[in-house]
């Protein structure tokens, strides 16, 4: 039977938003049209007619023609009705049916919503050429100064960024990037001179020897480039950071006058050599040996054997013309520990020298226009002179000589000197973080999916699903801007003589570049899958930026041996604080914690699901600042128990590795808030603050729920307020959607930079 023969049945009318909608869903199932024969049966009523026509129009195998449907769409689409029922009804009635007959179908018509699932409330609106919903209506604007808020972002730094950006602006730079292997590190290097040109690459150096003495001006520009390029990042952070600074900060007066101005100006590329392929966090374990040789006053720099070849050297394969290598030194047959050393790789034409022999460690997975390679020396004099000797020398009569006298103390204040390399690594990974964020909420904003019945499809971002993998996202990467804007300054004033603030600084630069370059690689991810296909074309810039920032994870140190070194370092300050295992210690303990105890984890406070605390900041820091105590604890009791009980500490450590690592997570995490809650409250500006406040809650309120399981497990939370934390991280996501892409913008990459045709 065709659906034109209801003319013939008005009542009928009534049932045809449900019927319509059913089919409009999916086709009607055999056990949806035999439940309807039981629910019209012989006795309800319908007339035997209506009801042969109306099993008809539910019949299974035959579904309505398509001209049909569009016949009564048409028809319900002109009603005025406003509730579902009325649909049905105002078409009856205009159809010739009558009011008391209507009347009689209604518990029918009830019970057929109910069968076939529909919803009253929402159903109306499939019928409607236009109508709005809240998801549909959220769209993009600013409450605030986007300009204001990228000049809070870069602070003192805006001259020097904008000055950069108008560099790479040039028509040097703006080349397509090259993609034969040669040609890409070429082109790199090509970079590298323009910006040494400028003066960019010497920046940090003394005055005397072509800088302006500004180290944060230095992490400035290689974050800035990195918007840009990673590879040119990383080479330029390779020849004026690590070899530069390695021999400013190692090296006496005589290295500053004899290398310094030409590596600035990048007259003398270099390396660093310390990783070996047998050996790359333990630099203690080395094997490269510098032999002093009394009698010619020169070292002797041999590889032993393949695992102590230095490997994965950026500027060896191709540039390099000198390396600081770091080797185990050798004074009348005693091993004085590791040391630094000034190494010629070629000469002025770029031929390698005798006794060294350069590998090339080919294409990798990102970074290809850095050209990393593997050095072996066999038996390389160098003159006396060429160690690096701020901290340890050998003298005129031969004898080892140093000012530190313990090794251990010695090797780390040496090392400690190189912490800058662990700010400006996620300094320039969160450049990317930045830019793959920027193009994936933006074209979020753009590209149109889905929406409800005849209206207009709706922008990706509007929907929660995909905002909850964006915004928290974009949170962090504010939160992690602040802390290490934060951990530079404190690096930079730092006095050099005070070693506890030293020692505290690099474990917190460790930290903060092992969790800044998960983050990274994570929020990368996650930008290409929110970006579809479109994420995966390498037009659009994510896929390479992706695998250009994923060896942050493991050089300057990988991350998880990171973590541990960070852990290690709060169980000495915990030592130093209690005295492990000391009854006065105890006490002080149990005053410490009882504070938190009686104010954090009263009956009240687990159960507290009040919206003005769960967006309070001090609920924030207390919560954090309980973990990070917690695990400490119970850590340092775990290891005592361990060797209480017979284990050998290195076994011990091993043991409890997991456990260091989440007490090391807690304690970052507890450093990042905090350095946000200290930029809050230099902010003045009210619309700033009021947006800035709201996004760094979403950042600790989704810290917090990533750690849910364990507030749960030590009763610090009940599950209806994790369950609540969940809900605001939703809703501040769904506020926080209208300003997302002032937010991106705010990071101040123009389109050029983010390289995404995606855009327009």
């Amino acid at each position: 039977m065709s659906w034109n023969t209801l003319a013939d049945h008005p009542r009928l009318l009534l049932f045809v938003p449900s019927l319509l909608l059913a089919w409009d869903d999916a086709a009607l199932t055999s056990e949806e049209s035999d439940a309807l024969g039981q629910l019209i049966g012989a006795d309800g009523p319908l007339t035997s007619a209506e009801r042969r026509a109306l099993e008809a129009l539910a019949d299974p195998a035959s579904p309505p023609m398509m001209a049909d449907v569009l016949r009564w769409r048409t028809a319900l689409q002109r009603s005025e009705a406003v509730h579902f029922r009325d649909l049905g009804r105002s078409l009856a009635l205009a159809n010739g049916a009558s009011g008391e007959d209507l009347a009689a179908l209604l518990p029918l018509a009830d019970a057929l919503d109910e069968l076939l699932g529909t919803l009253s409330s929402e159903a109306v609106r499939r019928f409607r050429n236009e109508h709005a919903t809240r998801t549909a209506a959220q769209n993009t604007h600013a409450s605030f100064s986007v300009a204001a808020l990228t000049r809070e972002l870069h602070g003192d730094q805006a001259d020097l960024i904008e000055r950069v950006l108008r560099v790479l602006d040039r028509p040097a730079f703006q080349v397509p990037p090259a993609v034969d292997l040669h040609a890409q590190r070429e082109q790199v290097l090509r970079w590298c001179h323009e910006l040494a040109a400028e003066g960019l690459g010497s920046m940090a150096y003394p005055r005397e020897f072509g800088g302006v003495a500004d180290m944060d001006g230095y992490f400035t520009v290689m974050e800035t480039i990195s918007l840009f390029d990673h590879s040119l990042a990383i080479k330029f952070g390779v020849q004026f950071g690590l070899w530069g600074m390695s021999v400013q900060a190692l090296g006496s007066n005589y290295h500053h006058q004899r290398y310094l101005r030409d590596i600035g100006t990048l007259a003398a590329p270099g390396c660093f050599a310390m990783t070996e392929t047998g050996h790359g966090s333990n630099v203690q374990g080395l094997r490269t040996t510098a032999m002093y040789l009394h009698d010619t006053r020169e070292f002797e720099i041999h590889t032993p054997d393949a695992d102590a070849q230095k490997e994965y050297i950026g500027n060896a394969a191709m540039h390099g013309r000198y390396a600081t290598v770091f080797a185990k030194l050798i004074v009348n047959d005693v091993d004085h520990g590791i040391n630094a050393f000034i190494v010629p790789l070629r000469d002025a034409k770029g031929d390698v020298l005798p006794g060294i022999t350069i590998g090339d460690c080919g294409p990798k997975h990102g970074l290809n226009g850095v050209d990393n390679g593997t050095i072996r020396f066999d038996r390389v004099r160098i003159p006396k002179a060429e160690m690096l000797d701020a901290f340890a020398q050998v003298d005129d009569q031969g004898r080892f000589q140093s000012t530190i006298e313990n090794p251990d103390r010695r090797f780390f204040t040496m090392l400690g000197t190189l912490v800058g390399g662990r700010i400006a690594v996620p300094r320039s990974a969160l450049s990317a973080a930045k830019s793959g964020l920027a193009i994936a909420i933006r074209y979020g904003d753009q590209r149109r999916q889905f929406g409800p019945n005849g209206v207009a499809e709706i922008p990706i971002l509007n929907y929660r699903a995909h905002q909850r993998r964006l915004i928290p996202a974009l949170a962090t990467t504010y939160a992690l801007h602040f802390a290490l804007r934060s951990m530079t300054t404190r690096f930079l004033a730092h006095d050099r003589s005070d070693e506890t603030e030293g020692r505290r600084i690099e474990a917190q630069a460790a930290g903060l570049k092992a969790v800044a370059t998960w983050h990274v690689s994570q929020t990368l991810q996650t930008c290409r899958e929110c970006c579809g296909g479109k994420g995966y074309l390498s037009e659009n810039r994510i896929e390479g930026l992706r695998r250009d920032v994923d060896i942050h994870t493991t050089f300057e140190g990988d991350n998880t041996v990171l973590l541990q070194l960070v852990g290690k370092s709060r169980l000495q300050r915990f030592r130093q604080v209690f005295g492990i295992g000391g009854p006065m210690a105890l006490l002080r303990l149990a005053l410490d914690k009882a504070g938190t105890g009686i104010t954090e984890k009263n009956p009240l406070a687990v159960r507290n699901i009040d919206a003005d605390h769960l967006a309070d900041p001090e609920f924030h820091r207390n919560a954090l600042r309980y973990r990070e105590h917690q695990l400490l604890e119970s850590a340092a009791r775990r290891l005592q128990r361990l060797v209480k009980d017979g284990m050998d500490g290195f076994h011990a450590i091993n043991v409890a590795q997991r456990h260091l690592i989440a007490m090391a997570e807690a304690y970052i995490d507890r450093i990042i808030l905090d350095a946000c809650h200290a930029k809050l409250a230099a902010v003045n500006d009210p619309e700033l603050r009021r947006v800035l406040d709201k996004l760094i809650g979403l950042h600790a309120l989704h810290t917090l729920e990533r750690h849910a399981g364990w507030y749960l497990e030590n009763g610090y939370m009940e599950p209806v307020k994790t369950k609540a934390i969940r809900r605001q991280v939703d809703q501040w996501c769904w506020e926080l959607r209208q300003e997302a892409v002032p937010l991106v913008h705010a990071f101040g990459i123009p389109d050029r930079l983010l390289g995404a045709a995606v855009l327009g």
